[in-house]
């Protein structure tokens, strides 16, 4: 079984270990905090431990699974002979370069170089190395092991050997990849993440609704549907004649509102506390991470029901 090496023992770190064990690889977690790769192994075995009971293990044992990771607190040592390198640090372009540049010294003309980046692209941090073909992005969604959309975002020099090498590794371990076609700031995910937040800070802002309607139009309307079908295949079957009756019923009024939008607001003043207010109110952070334990839980909930949907006729 080839080795993942993951760069980094925090959330996302600790959730790709998971990962790629569940999918049978081993795993070498490396930090520069020692003392947190000790934490991360008691997290990692209880997520194991969750999965399993849930069936979300691809069939696998717990025990098995984690016997395949480790963690080592030398890089050269963690990254040698490894298939896939997951990076995982903070969304800092200085600092990836950095990374990357070190990882670039220590890797064999075969490994793949994976980063965890959210929105910047890989050739922001990945030009100048000698391995830069290998540079790739494989941008995970928070919980990943409930969540498992995975973003591919090659460099405009990434091999289709490395991209298709990458995209078969996602596969094997659960993950859903969507291939972007060229690079784009954002990415998909948090491209129409920030147009929905926008548009939400508008209304709000605005005085059209207050802040608590916006997530109840999400959790009891419009994320429903989006939880297995996504926005085009809900205006697909939201018109008798499909997606092109649709348009033509439709088009002219989405165009008209949507030049209303206006320009980007930023996130301050009397709106962002009106929006602290609610939140702090109905999630206060006292009991922050207990609500994330609950989301954590309902999402479990959630991937287990999804594995029950029927096909579609």
């Amino acid at each position: 079984v080839s080795t993942q090496s993951t760069g980094g023992s925090g959330l996302i770190g600790r959730s790709w270990a998971v990962l790629f064990a569940r999918g049978g690889y081993r795993v070498e977690l490396y930090d520069v905090m020692e003392e947190l790769m000790t934490q991360a192994m008691e997290v990692i075995e209880t997520q194991l431990r969750s999965l399993h009971e849930s069936n979300l293990l691809l069939g696998r044992d717990p025990a098995e699974c984690l016997s395949r990771v480790s963690t080592s607190a030398s890089l050269p040592s963690a990254v040698e002979g490894a298939l896939l390198l997951q990076e995982c640090v903070p969304e800092d372009v200085e600092l990836k370069r950095k990374v990357f540049t070190e990882l670039d010294s220590l890797v064999s003309d075969t490994t793949i170089l994976s980063s965890s980046s959210s929105c910047i692209v890989p050739s922001k941090f990945t030009e100048s190395l000698t391995h830069r073909s290998n540079c790739i992005i494989s941008h995970p969604v928070n919980p990943p092991h409930y969540c498992p959309a995975v973003e591919i975002i090659p460099a405009p020099w990434t091999s289709s050997h490395a991209k298709e090498k990458t995209i078969s590794i996602m596969k094997q371990i659960g993950m859903k990849p969507v291939v972007a076609k060229k690079e784009c700031d954002g990415f998909i995910l948090n491209r129409l993440q920030y147009a929905v937040l926008q548009e939400a800070w508008r209304l709000v802002e605005d005085g059209v609704c207050d802040p608590q309607d916006i997530d109840t139009v999400m959790t009891s309307g419009l994320g429903l549907r989006w939880s297995f079908i996504g926005p085009f295949e809900t205006i697909h079957l939201n018109a008798p004649g499909g997606v092109k009756d649709y348009a033509e019923r439709y088009s002219d009024g989405i165009v008209r509102v949507s030049n209303q939008f206006g320009e980007p607001r930023p996130m301050t003043g009397e709106t962002l506390d009106k929006v602290t207010e609610y939140l702090e109110g109905d999630v206060p952070l006292e009991k922050h991470q207990d609500n994330l334990r609950w989301r954590d839980g309902v999402l479990k909930q959630l991937a287990v029901f999804k594995q029950s949907i029927p096909d579609k006729p």
